[in-house]
């Protein structure tokens, strides 16, 4: 397995990166078209776009990221690892290479969103509104969301957005420093 960029010049790669986004995210894109237009977005300027790739050349992952706060602060979006190549550190190896990716991009932390729409977590499918401190503080996971993944590898909840998806539909703000 190596990891890579991503380049415009890579047609299977970018077709196989749209699947993966369609297979991984049933609610973020209808047509792979515009998973097609997100993979090709993650290749402008001021951006980070890596891929995991197995020893036949086929895409197995796929990073990406775009600098924000005059590129302090890396977003990343998406991480997603095709689901037969899930639970063998994959995603792990993915947001370690994106982390020196940014390093080297002079970037402090990453930034992510990990949005619960299927209420996965205690956060979904309630009025978080009455006491979110609380309810962050005190979230669990209910059906295997991602959240945990990415506690495990040094990301903290910074906050949430409630309803960004809908009544219920939170996204949970997870970030870490990588510069120390």
């Amino acid at each position: 397995m190596n990891i890579i960029d991503l380049s415009l010049k890579s047609d299977v790669h970018i077709q196989q990166a749209a699947e993966l986004l369609l297979d991984s995210f049933e609610h973020s894109w209808n047509t792979l078209e515009e998973a097609v237009l997100e993979v090709k977005a993650s290749l402008e300027s001021n951006r980070i776009s890596r891929i995991a790739v197995n020893d036949q050349g086929d895409l197995i992952g796929w990073i990406a990221g775009i600098k924000q706060y005059d590129g302090n602060v890396w977003e990343m979006h998406p991480l997603v690892v095709k689901k037969s190549w899930q639970g063998k550190g994959i995603g792990r190896l993915l947001v370690k290479d994106f982390e020196r990716k940014v390093l080297e991009e002079g970037g402090i932390t990453v930034l992510l969103g990990t949005d619960d729409e299927t209420n996965s977590t205690t956060l979904g499918g309630i009025d978080i509104y009455p006491d979110i401190y609380r309810n962050i503080e005190n979230i669990r996971n209910l059906k295997n969301h991602p959240y945990e993944f990415y506690q495990k590898i040094g990301y903290k909840i910074v906050g949430i957005i409630p309803d960004a998806n809908g009544y219920g539909r939170p996204d949970i703000l997870m970030a870490k420093r990588v510069k120390v």
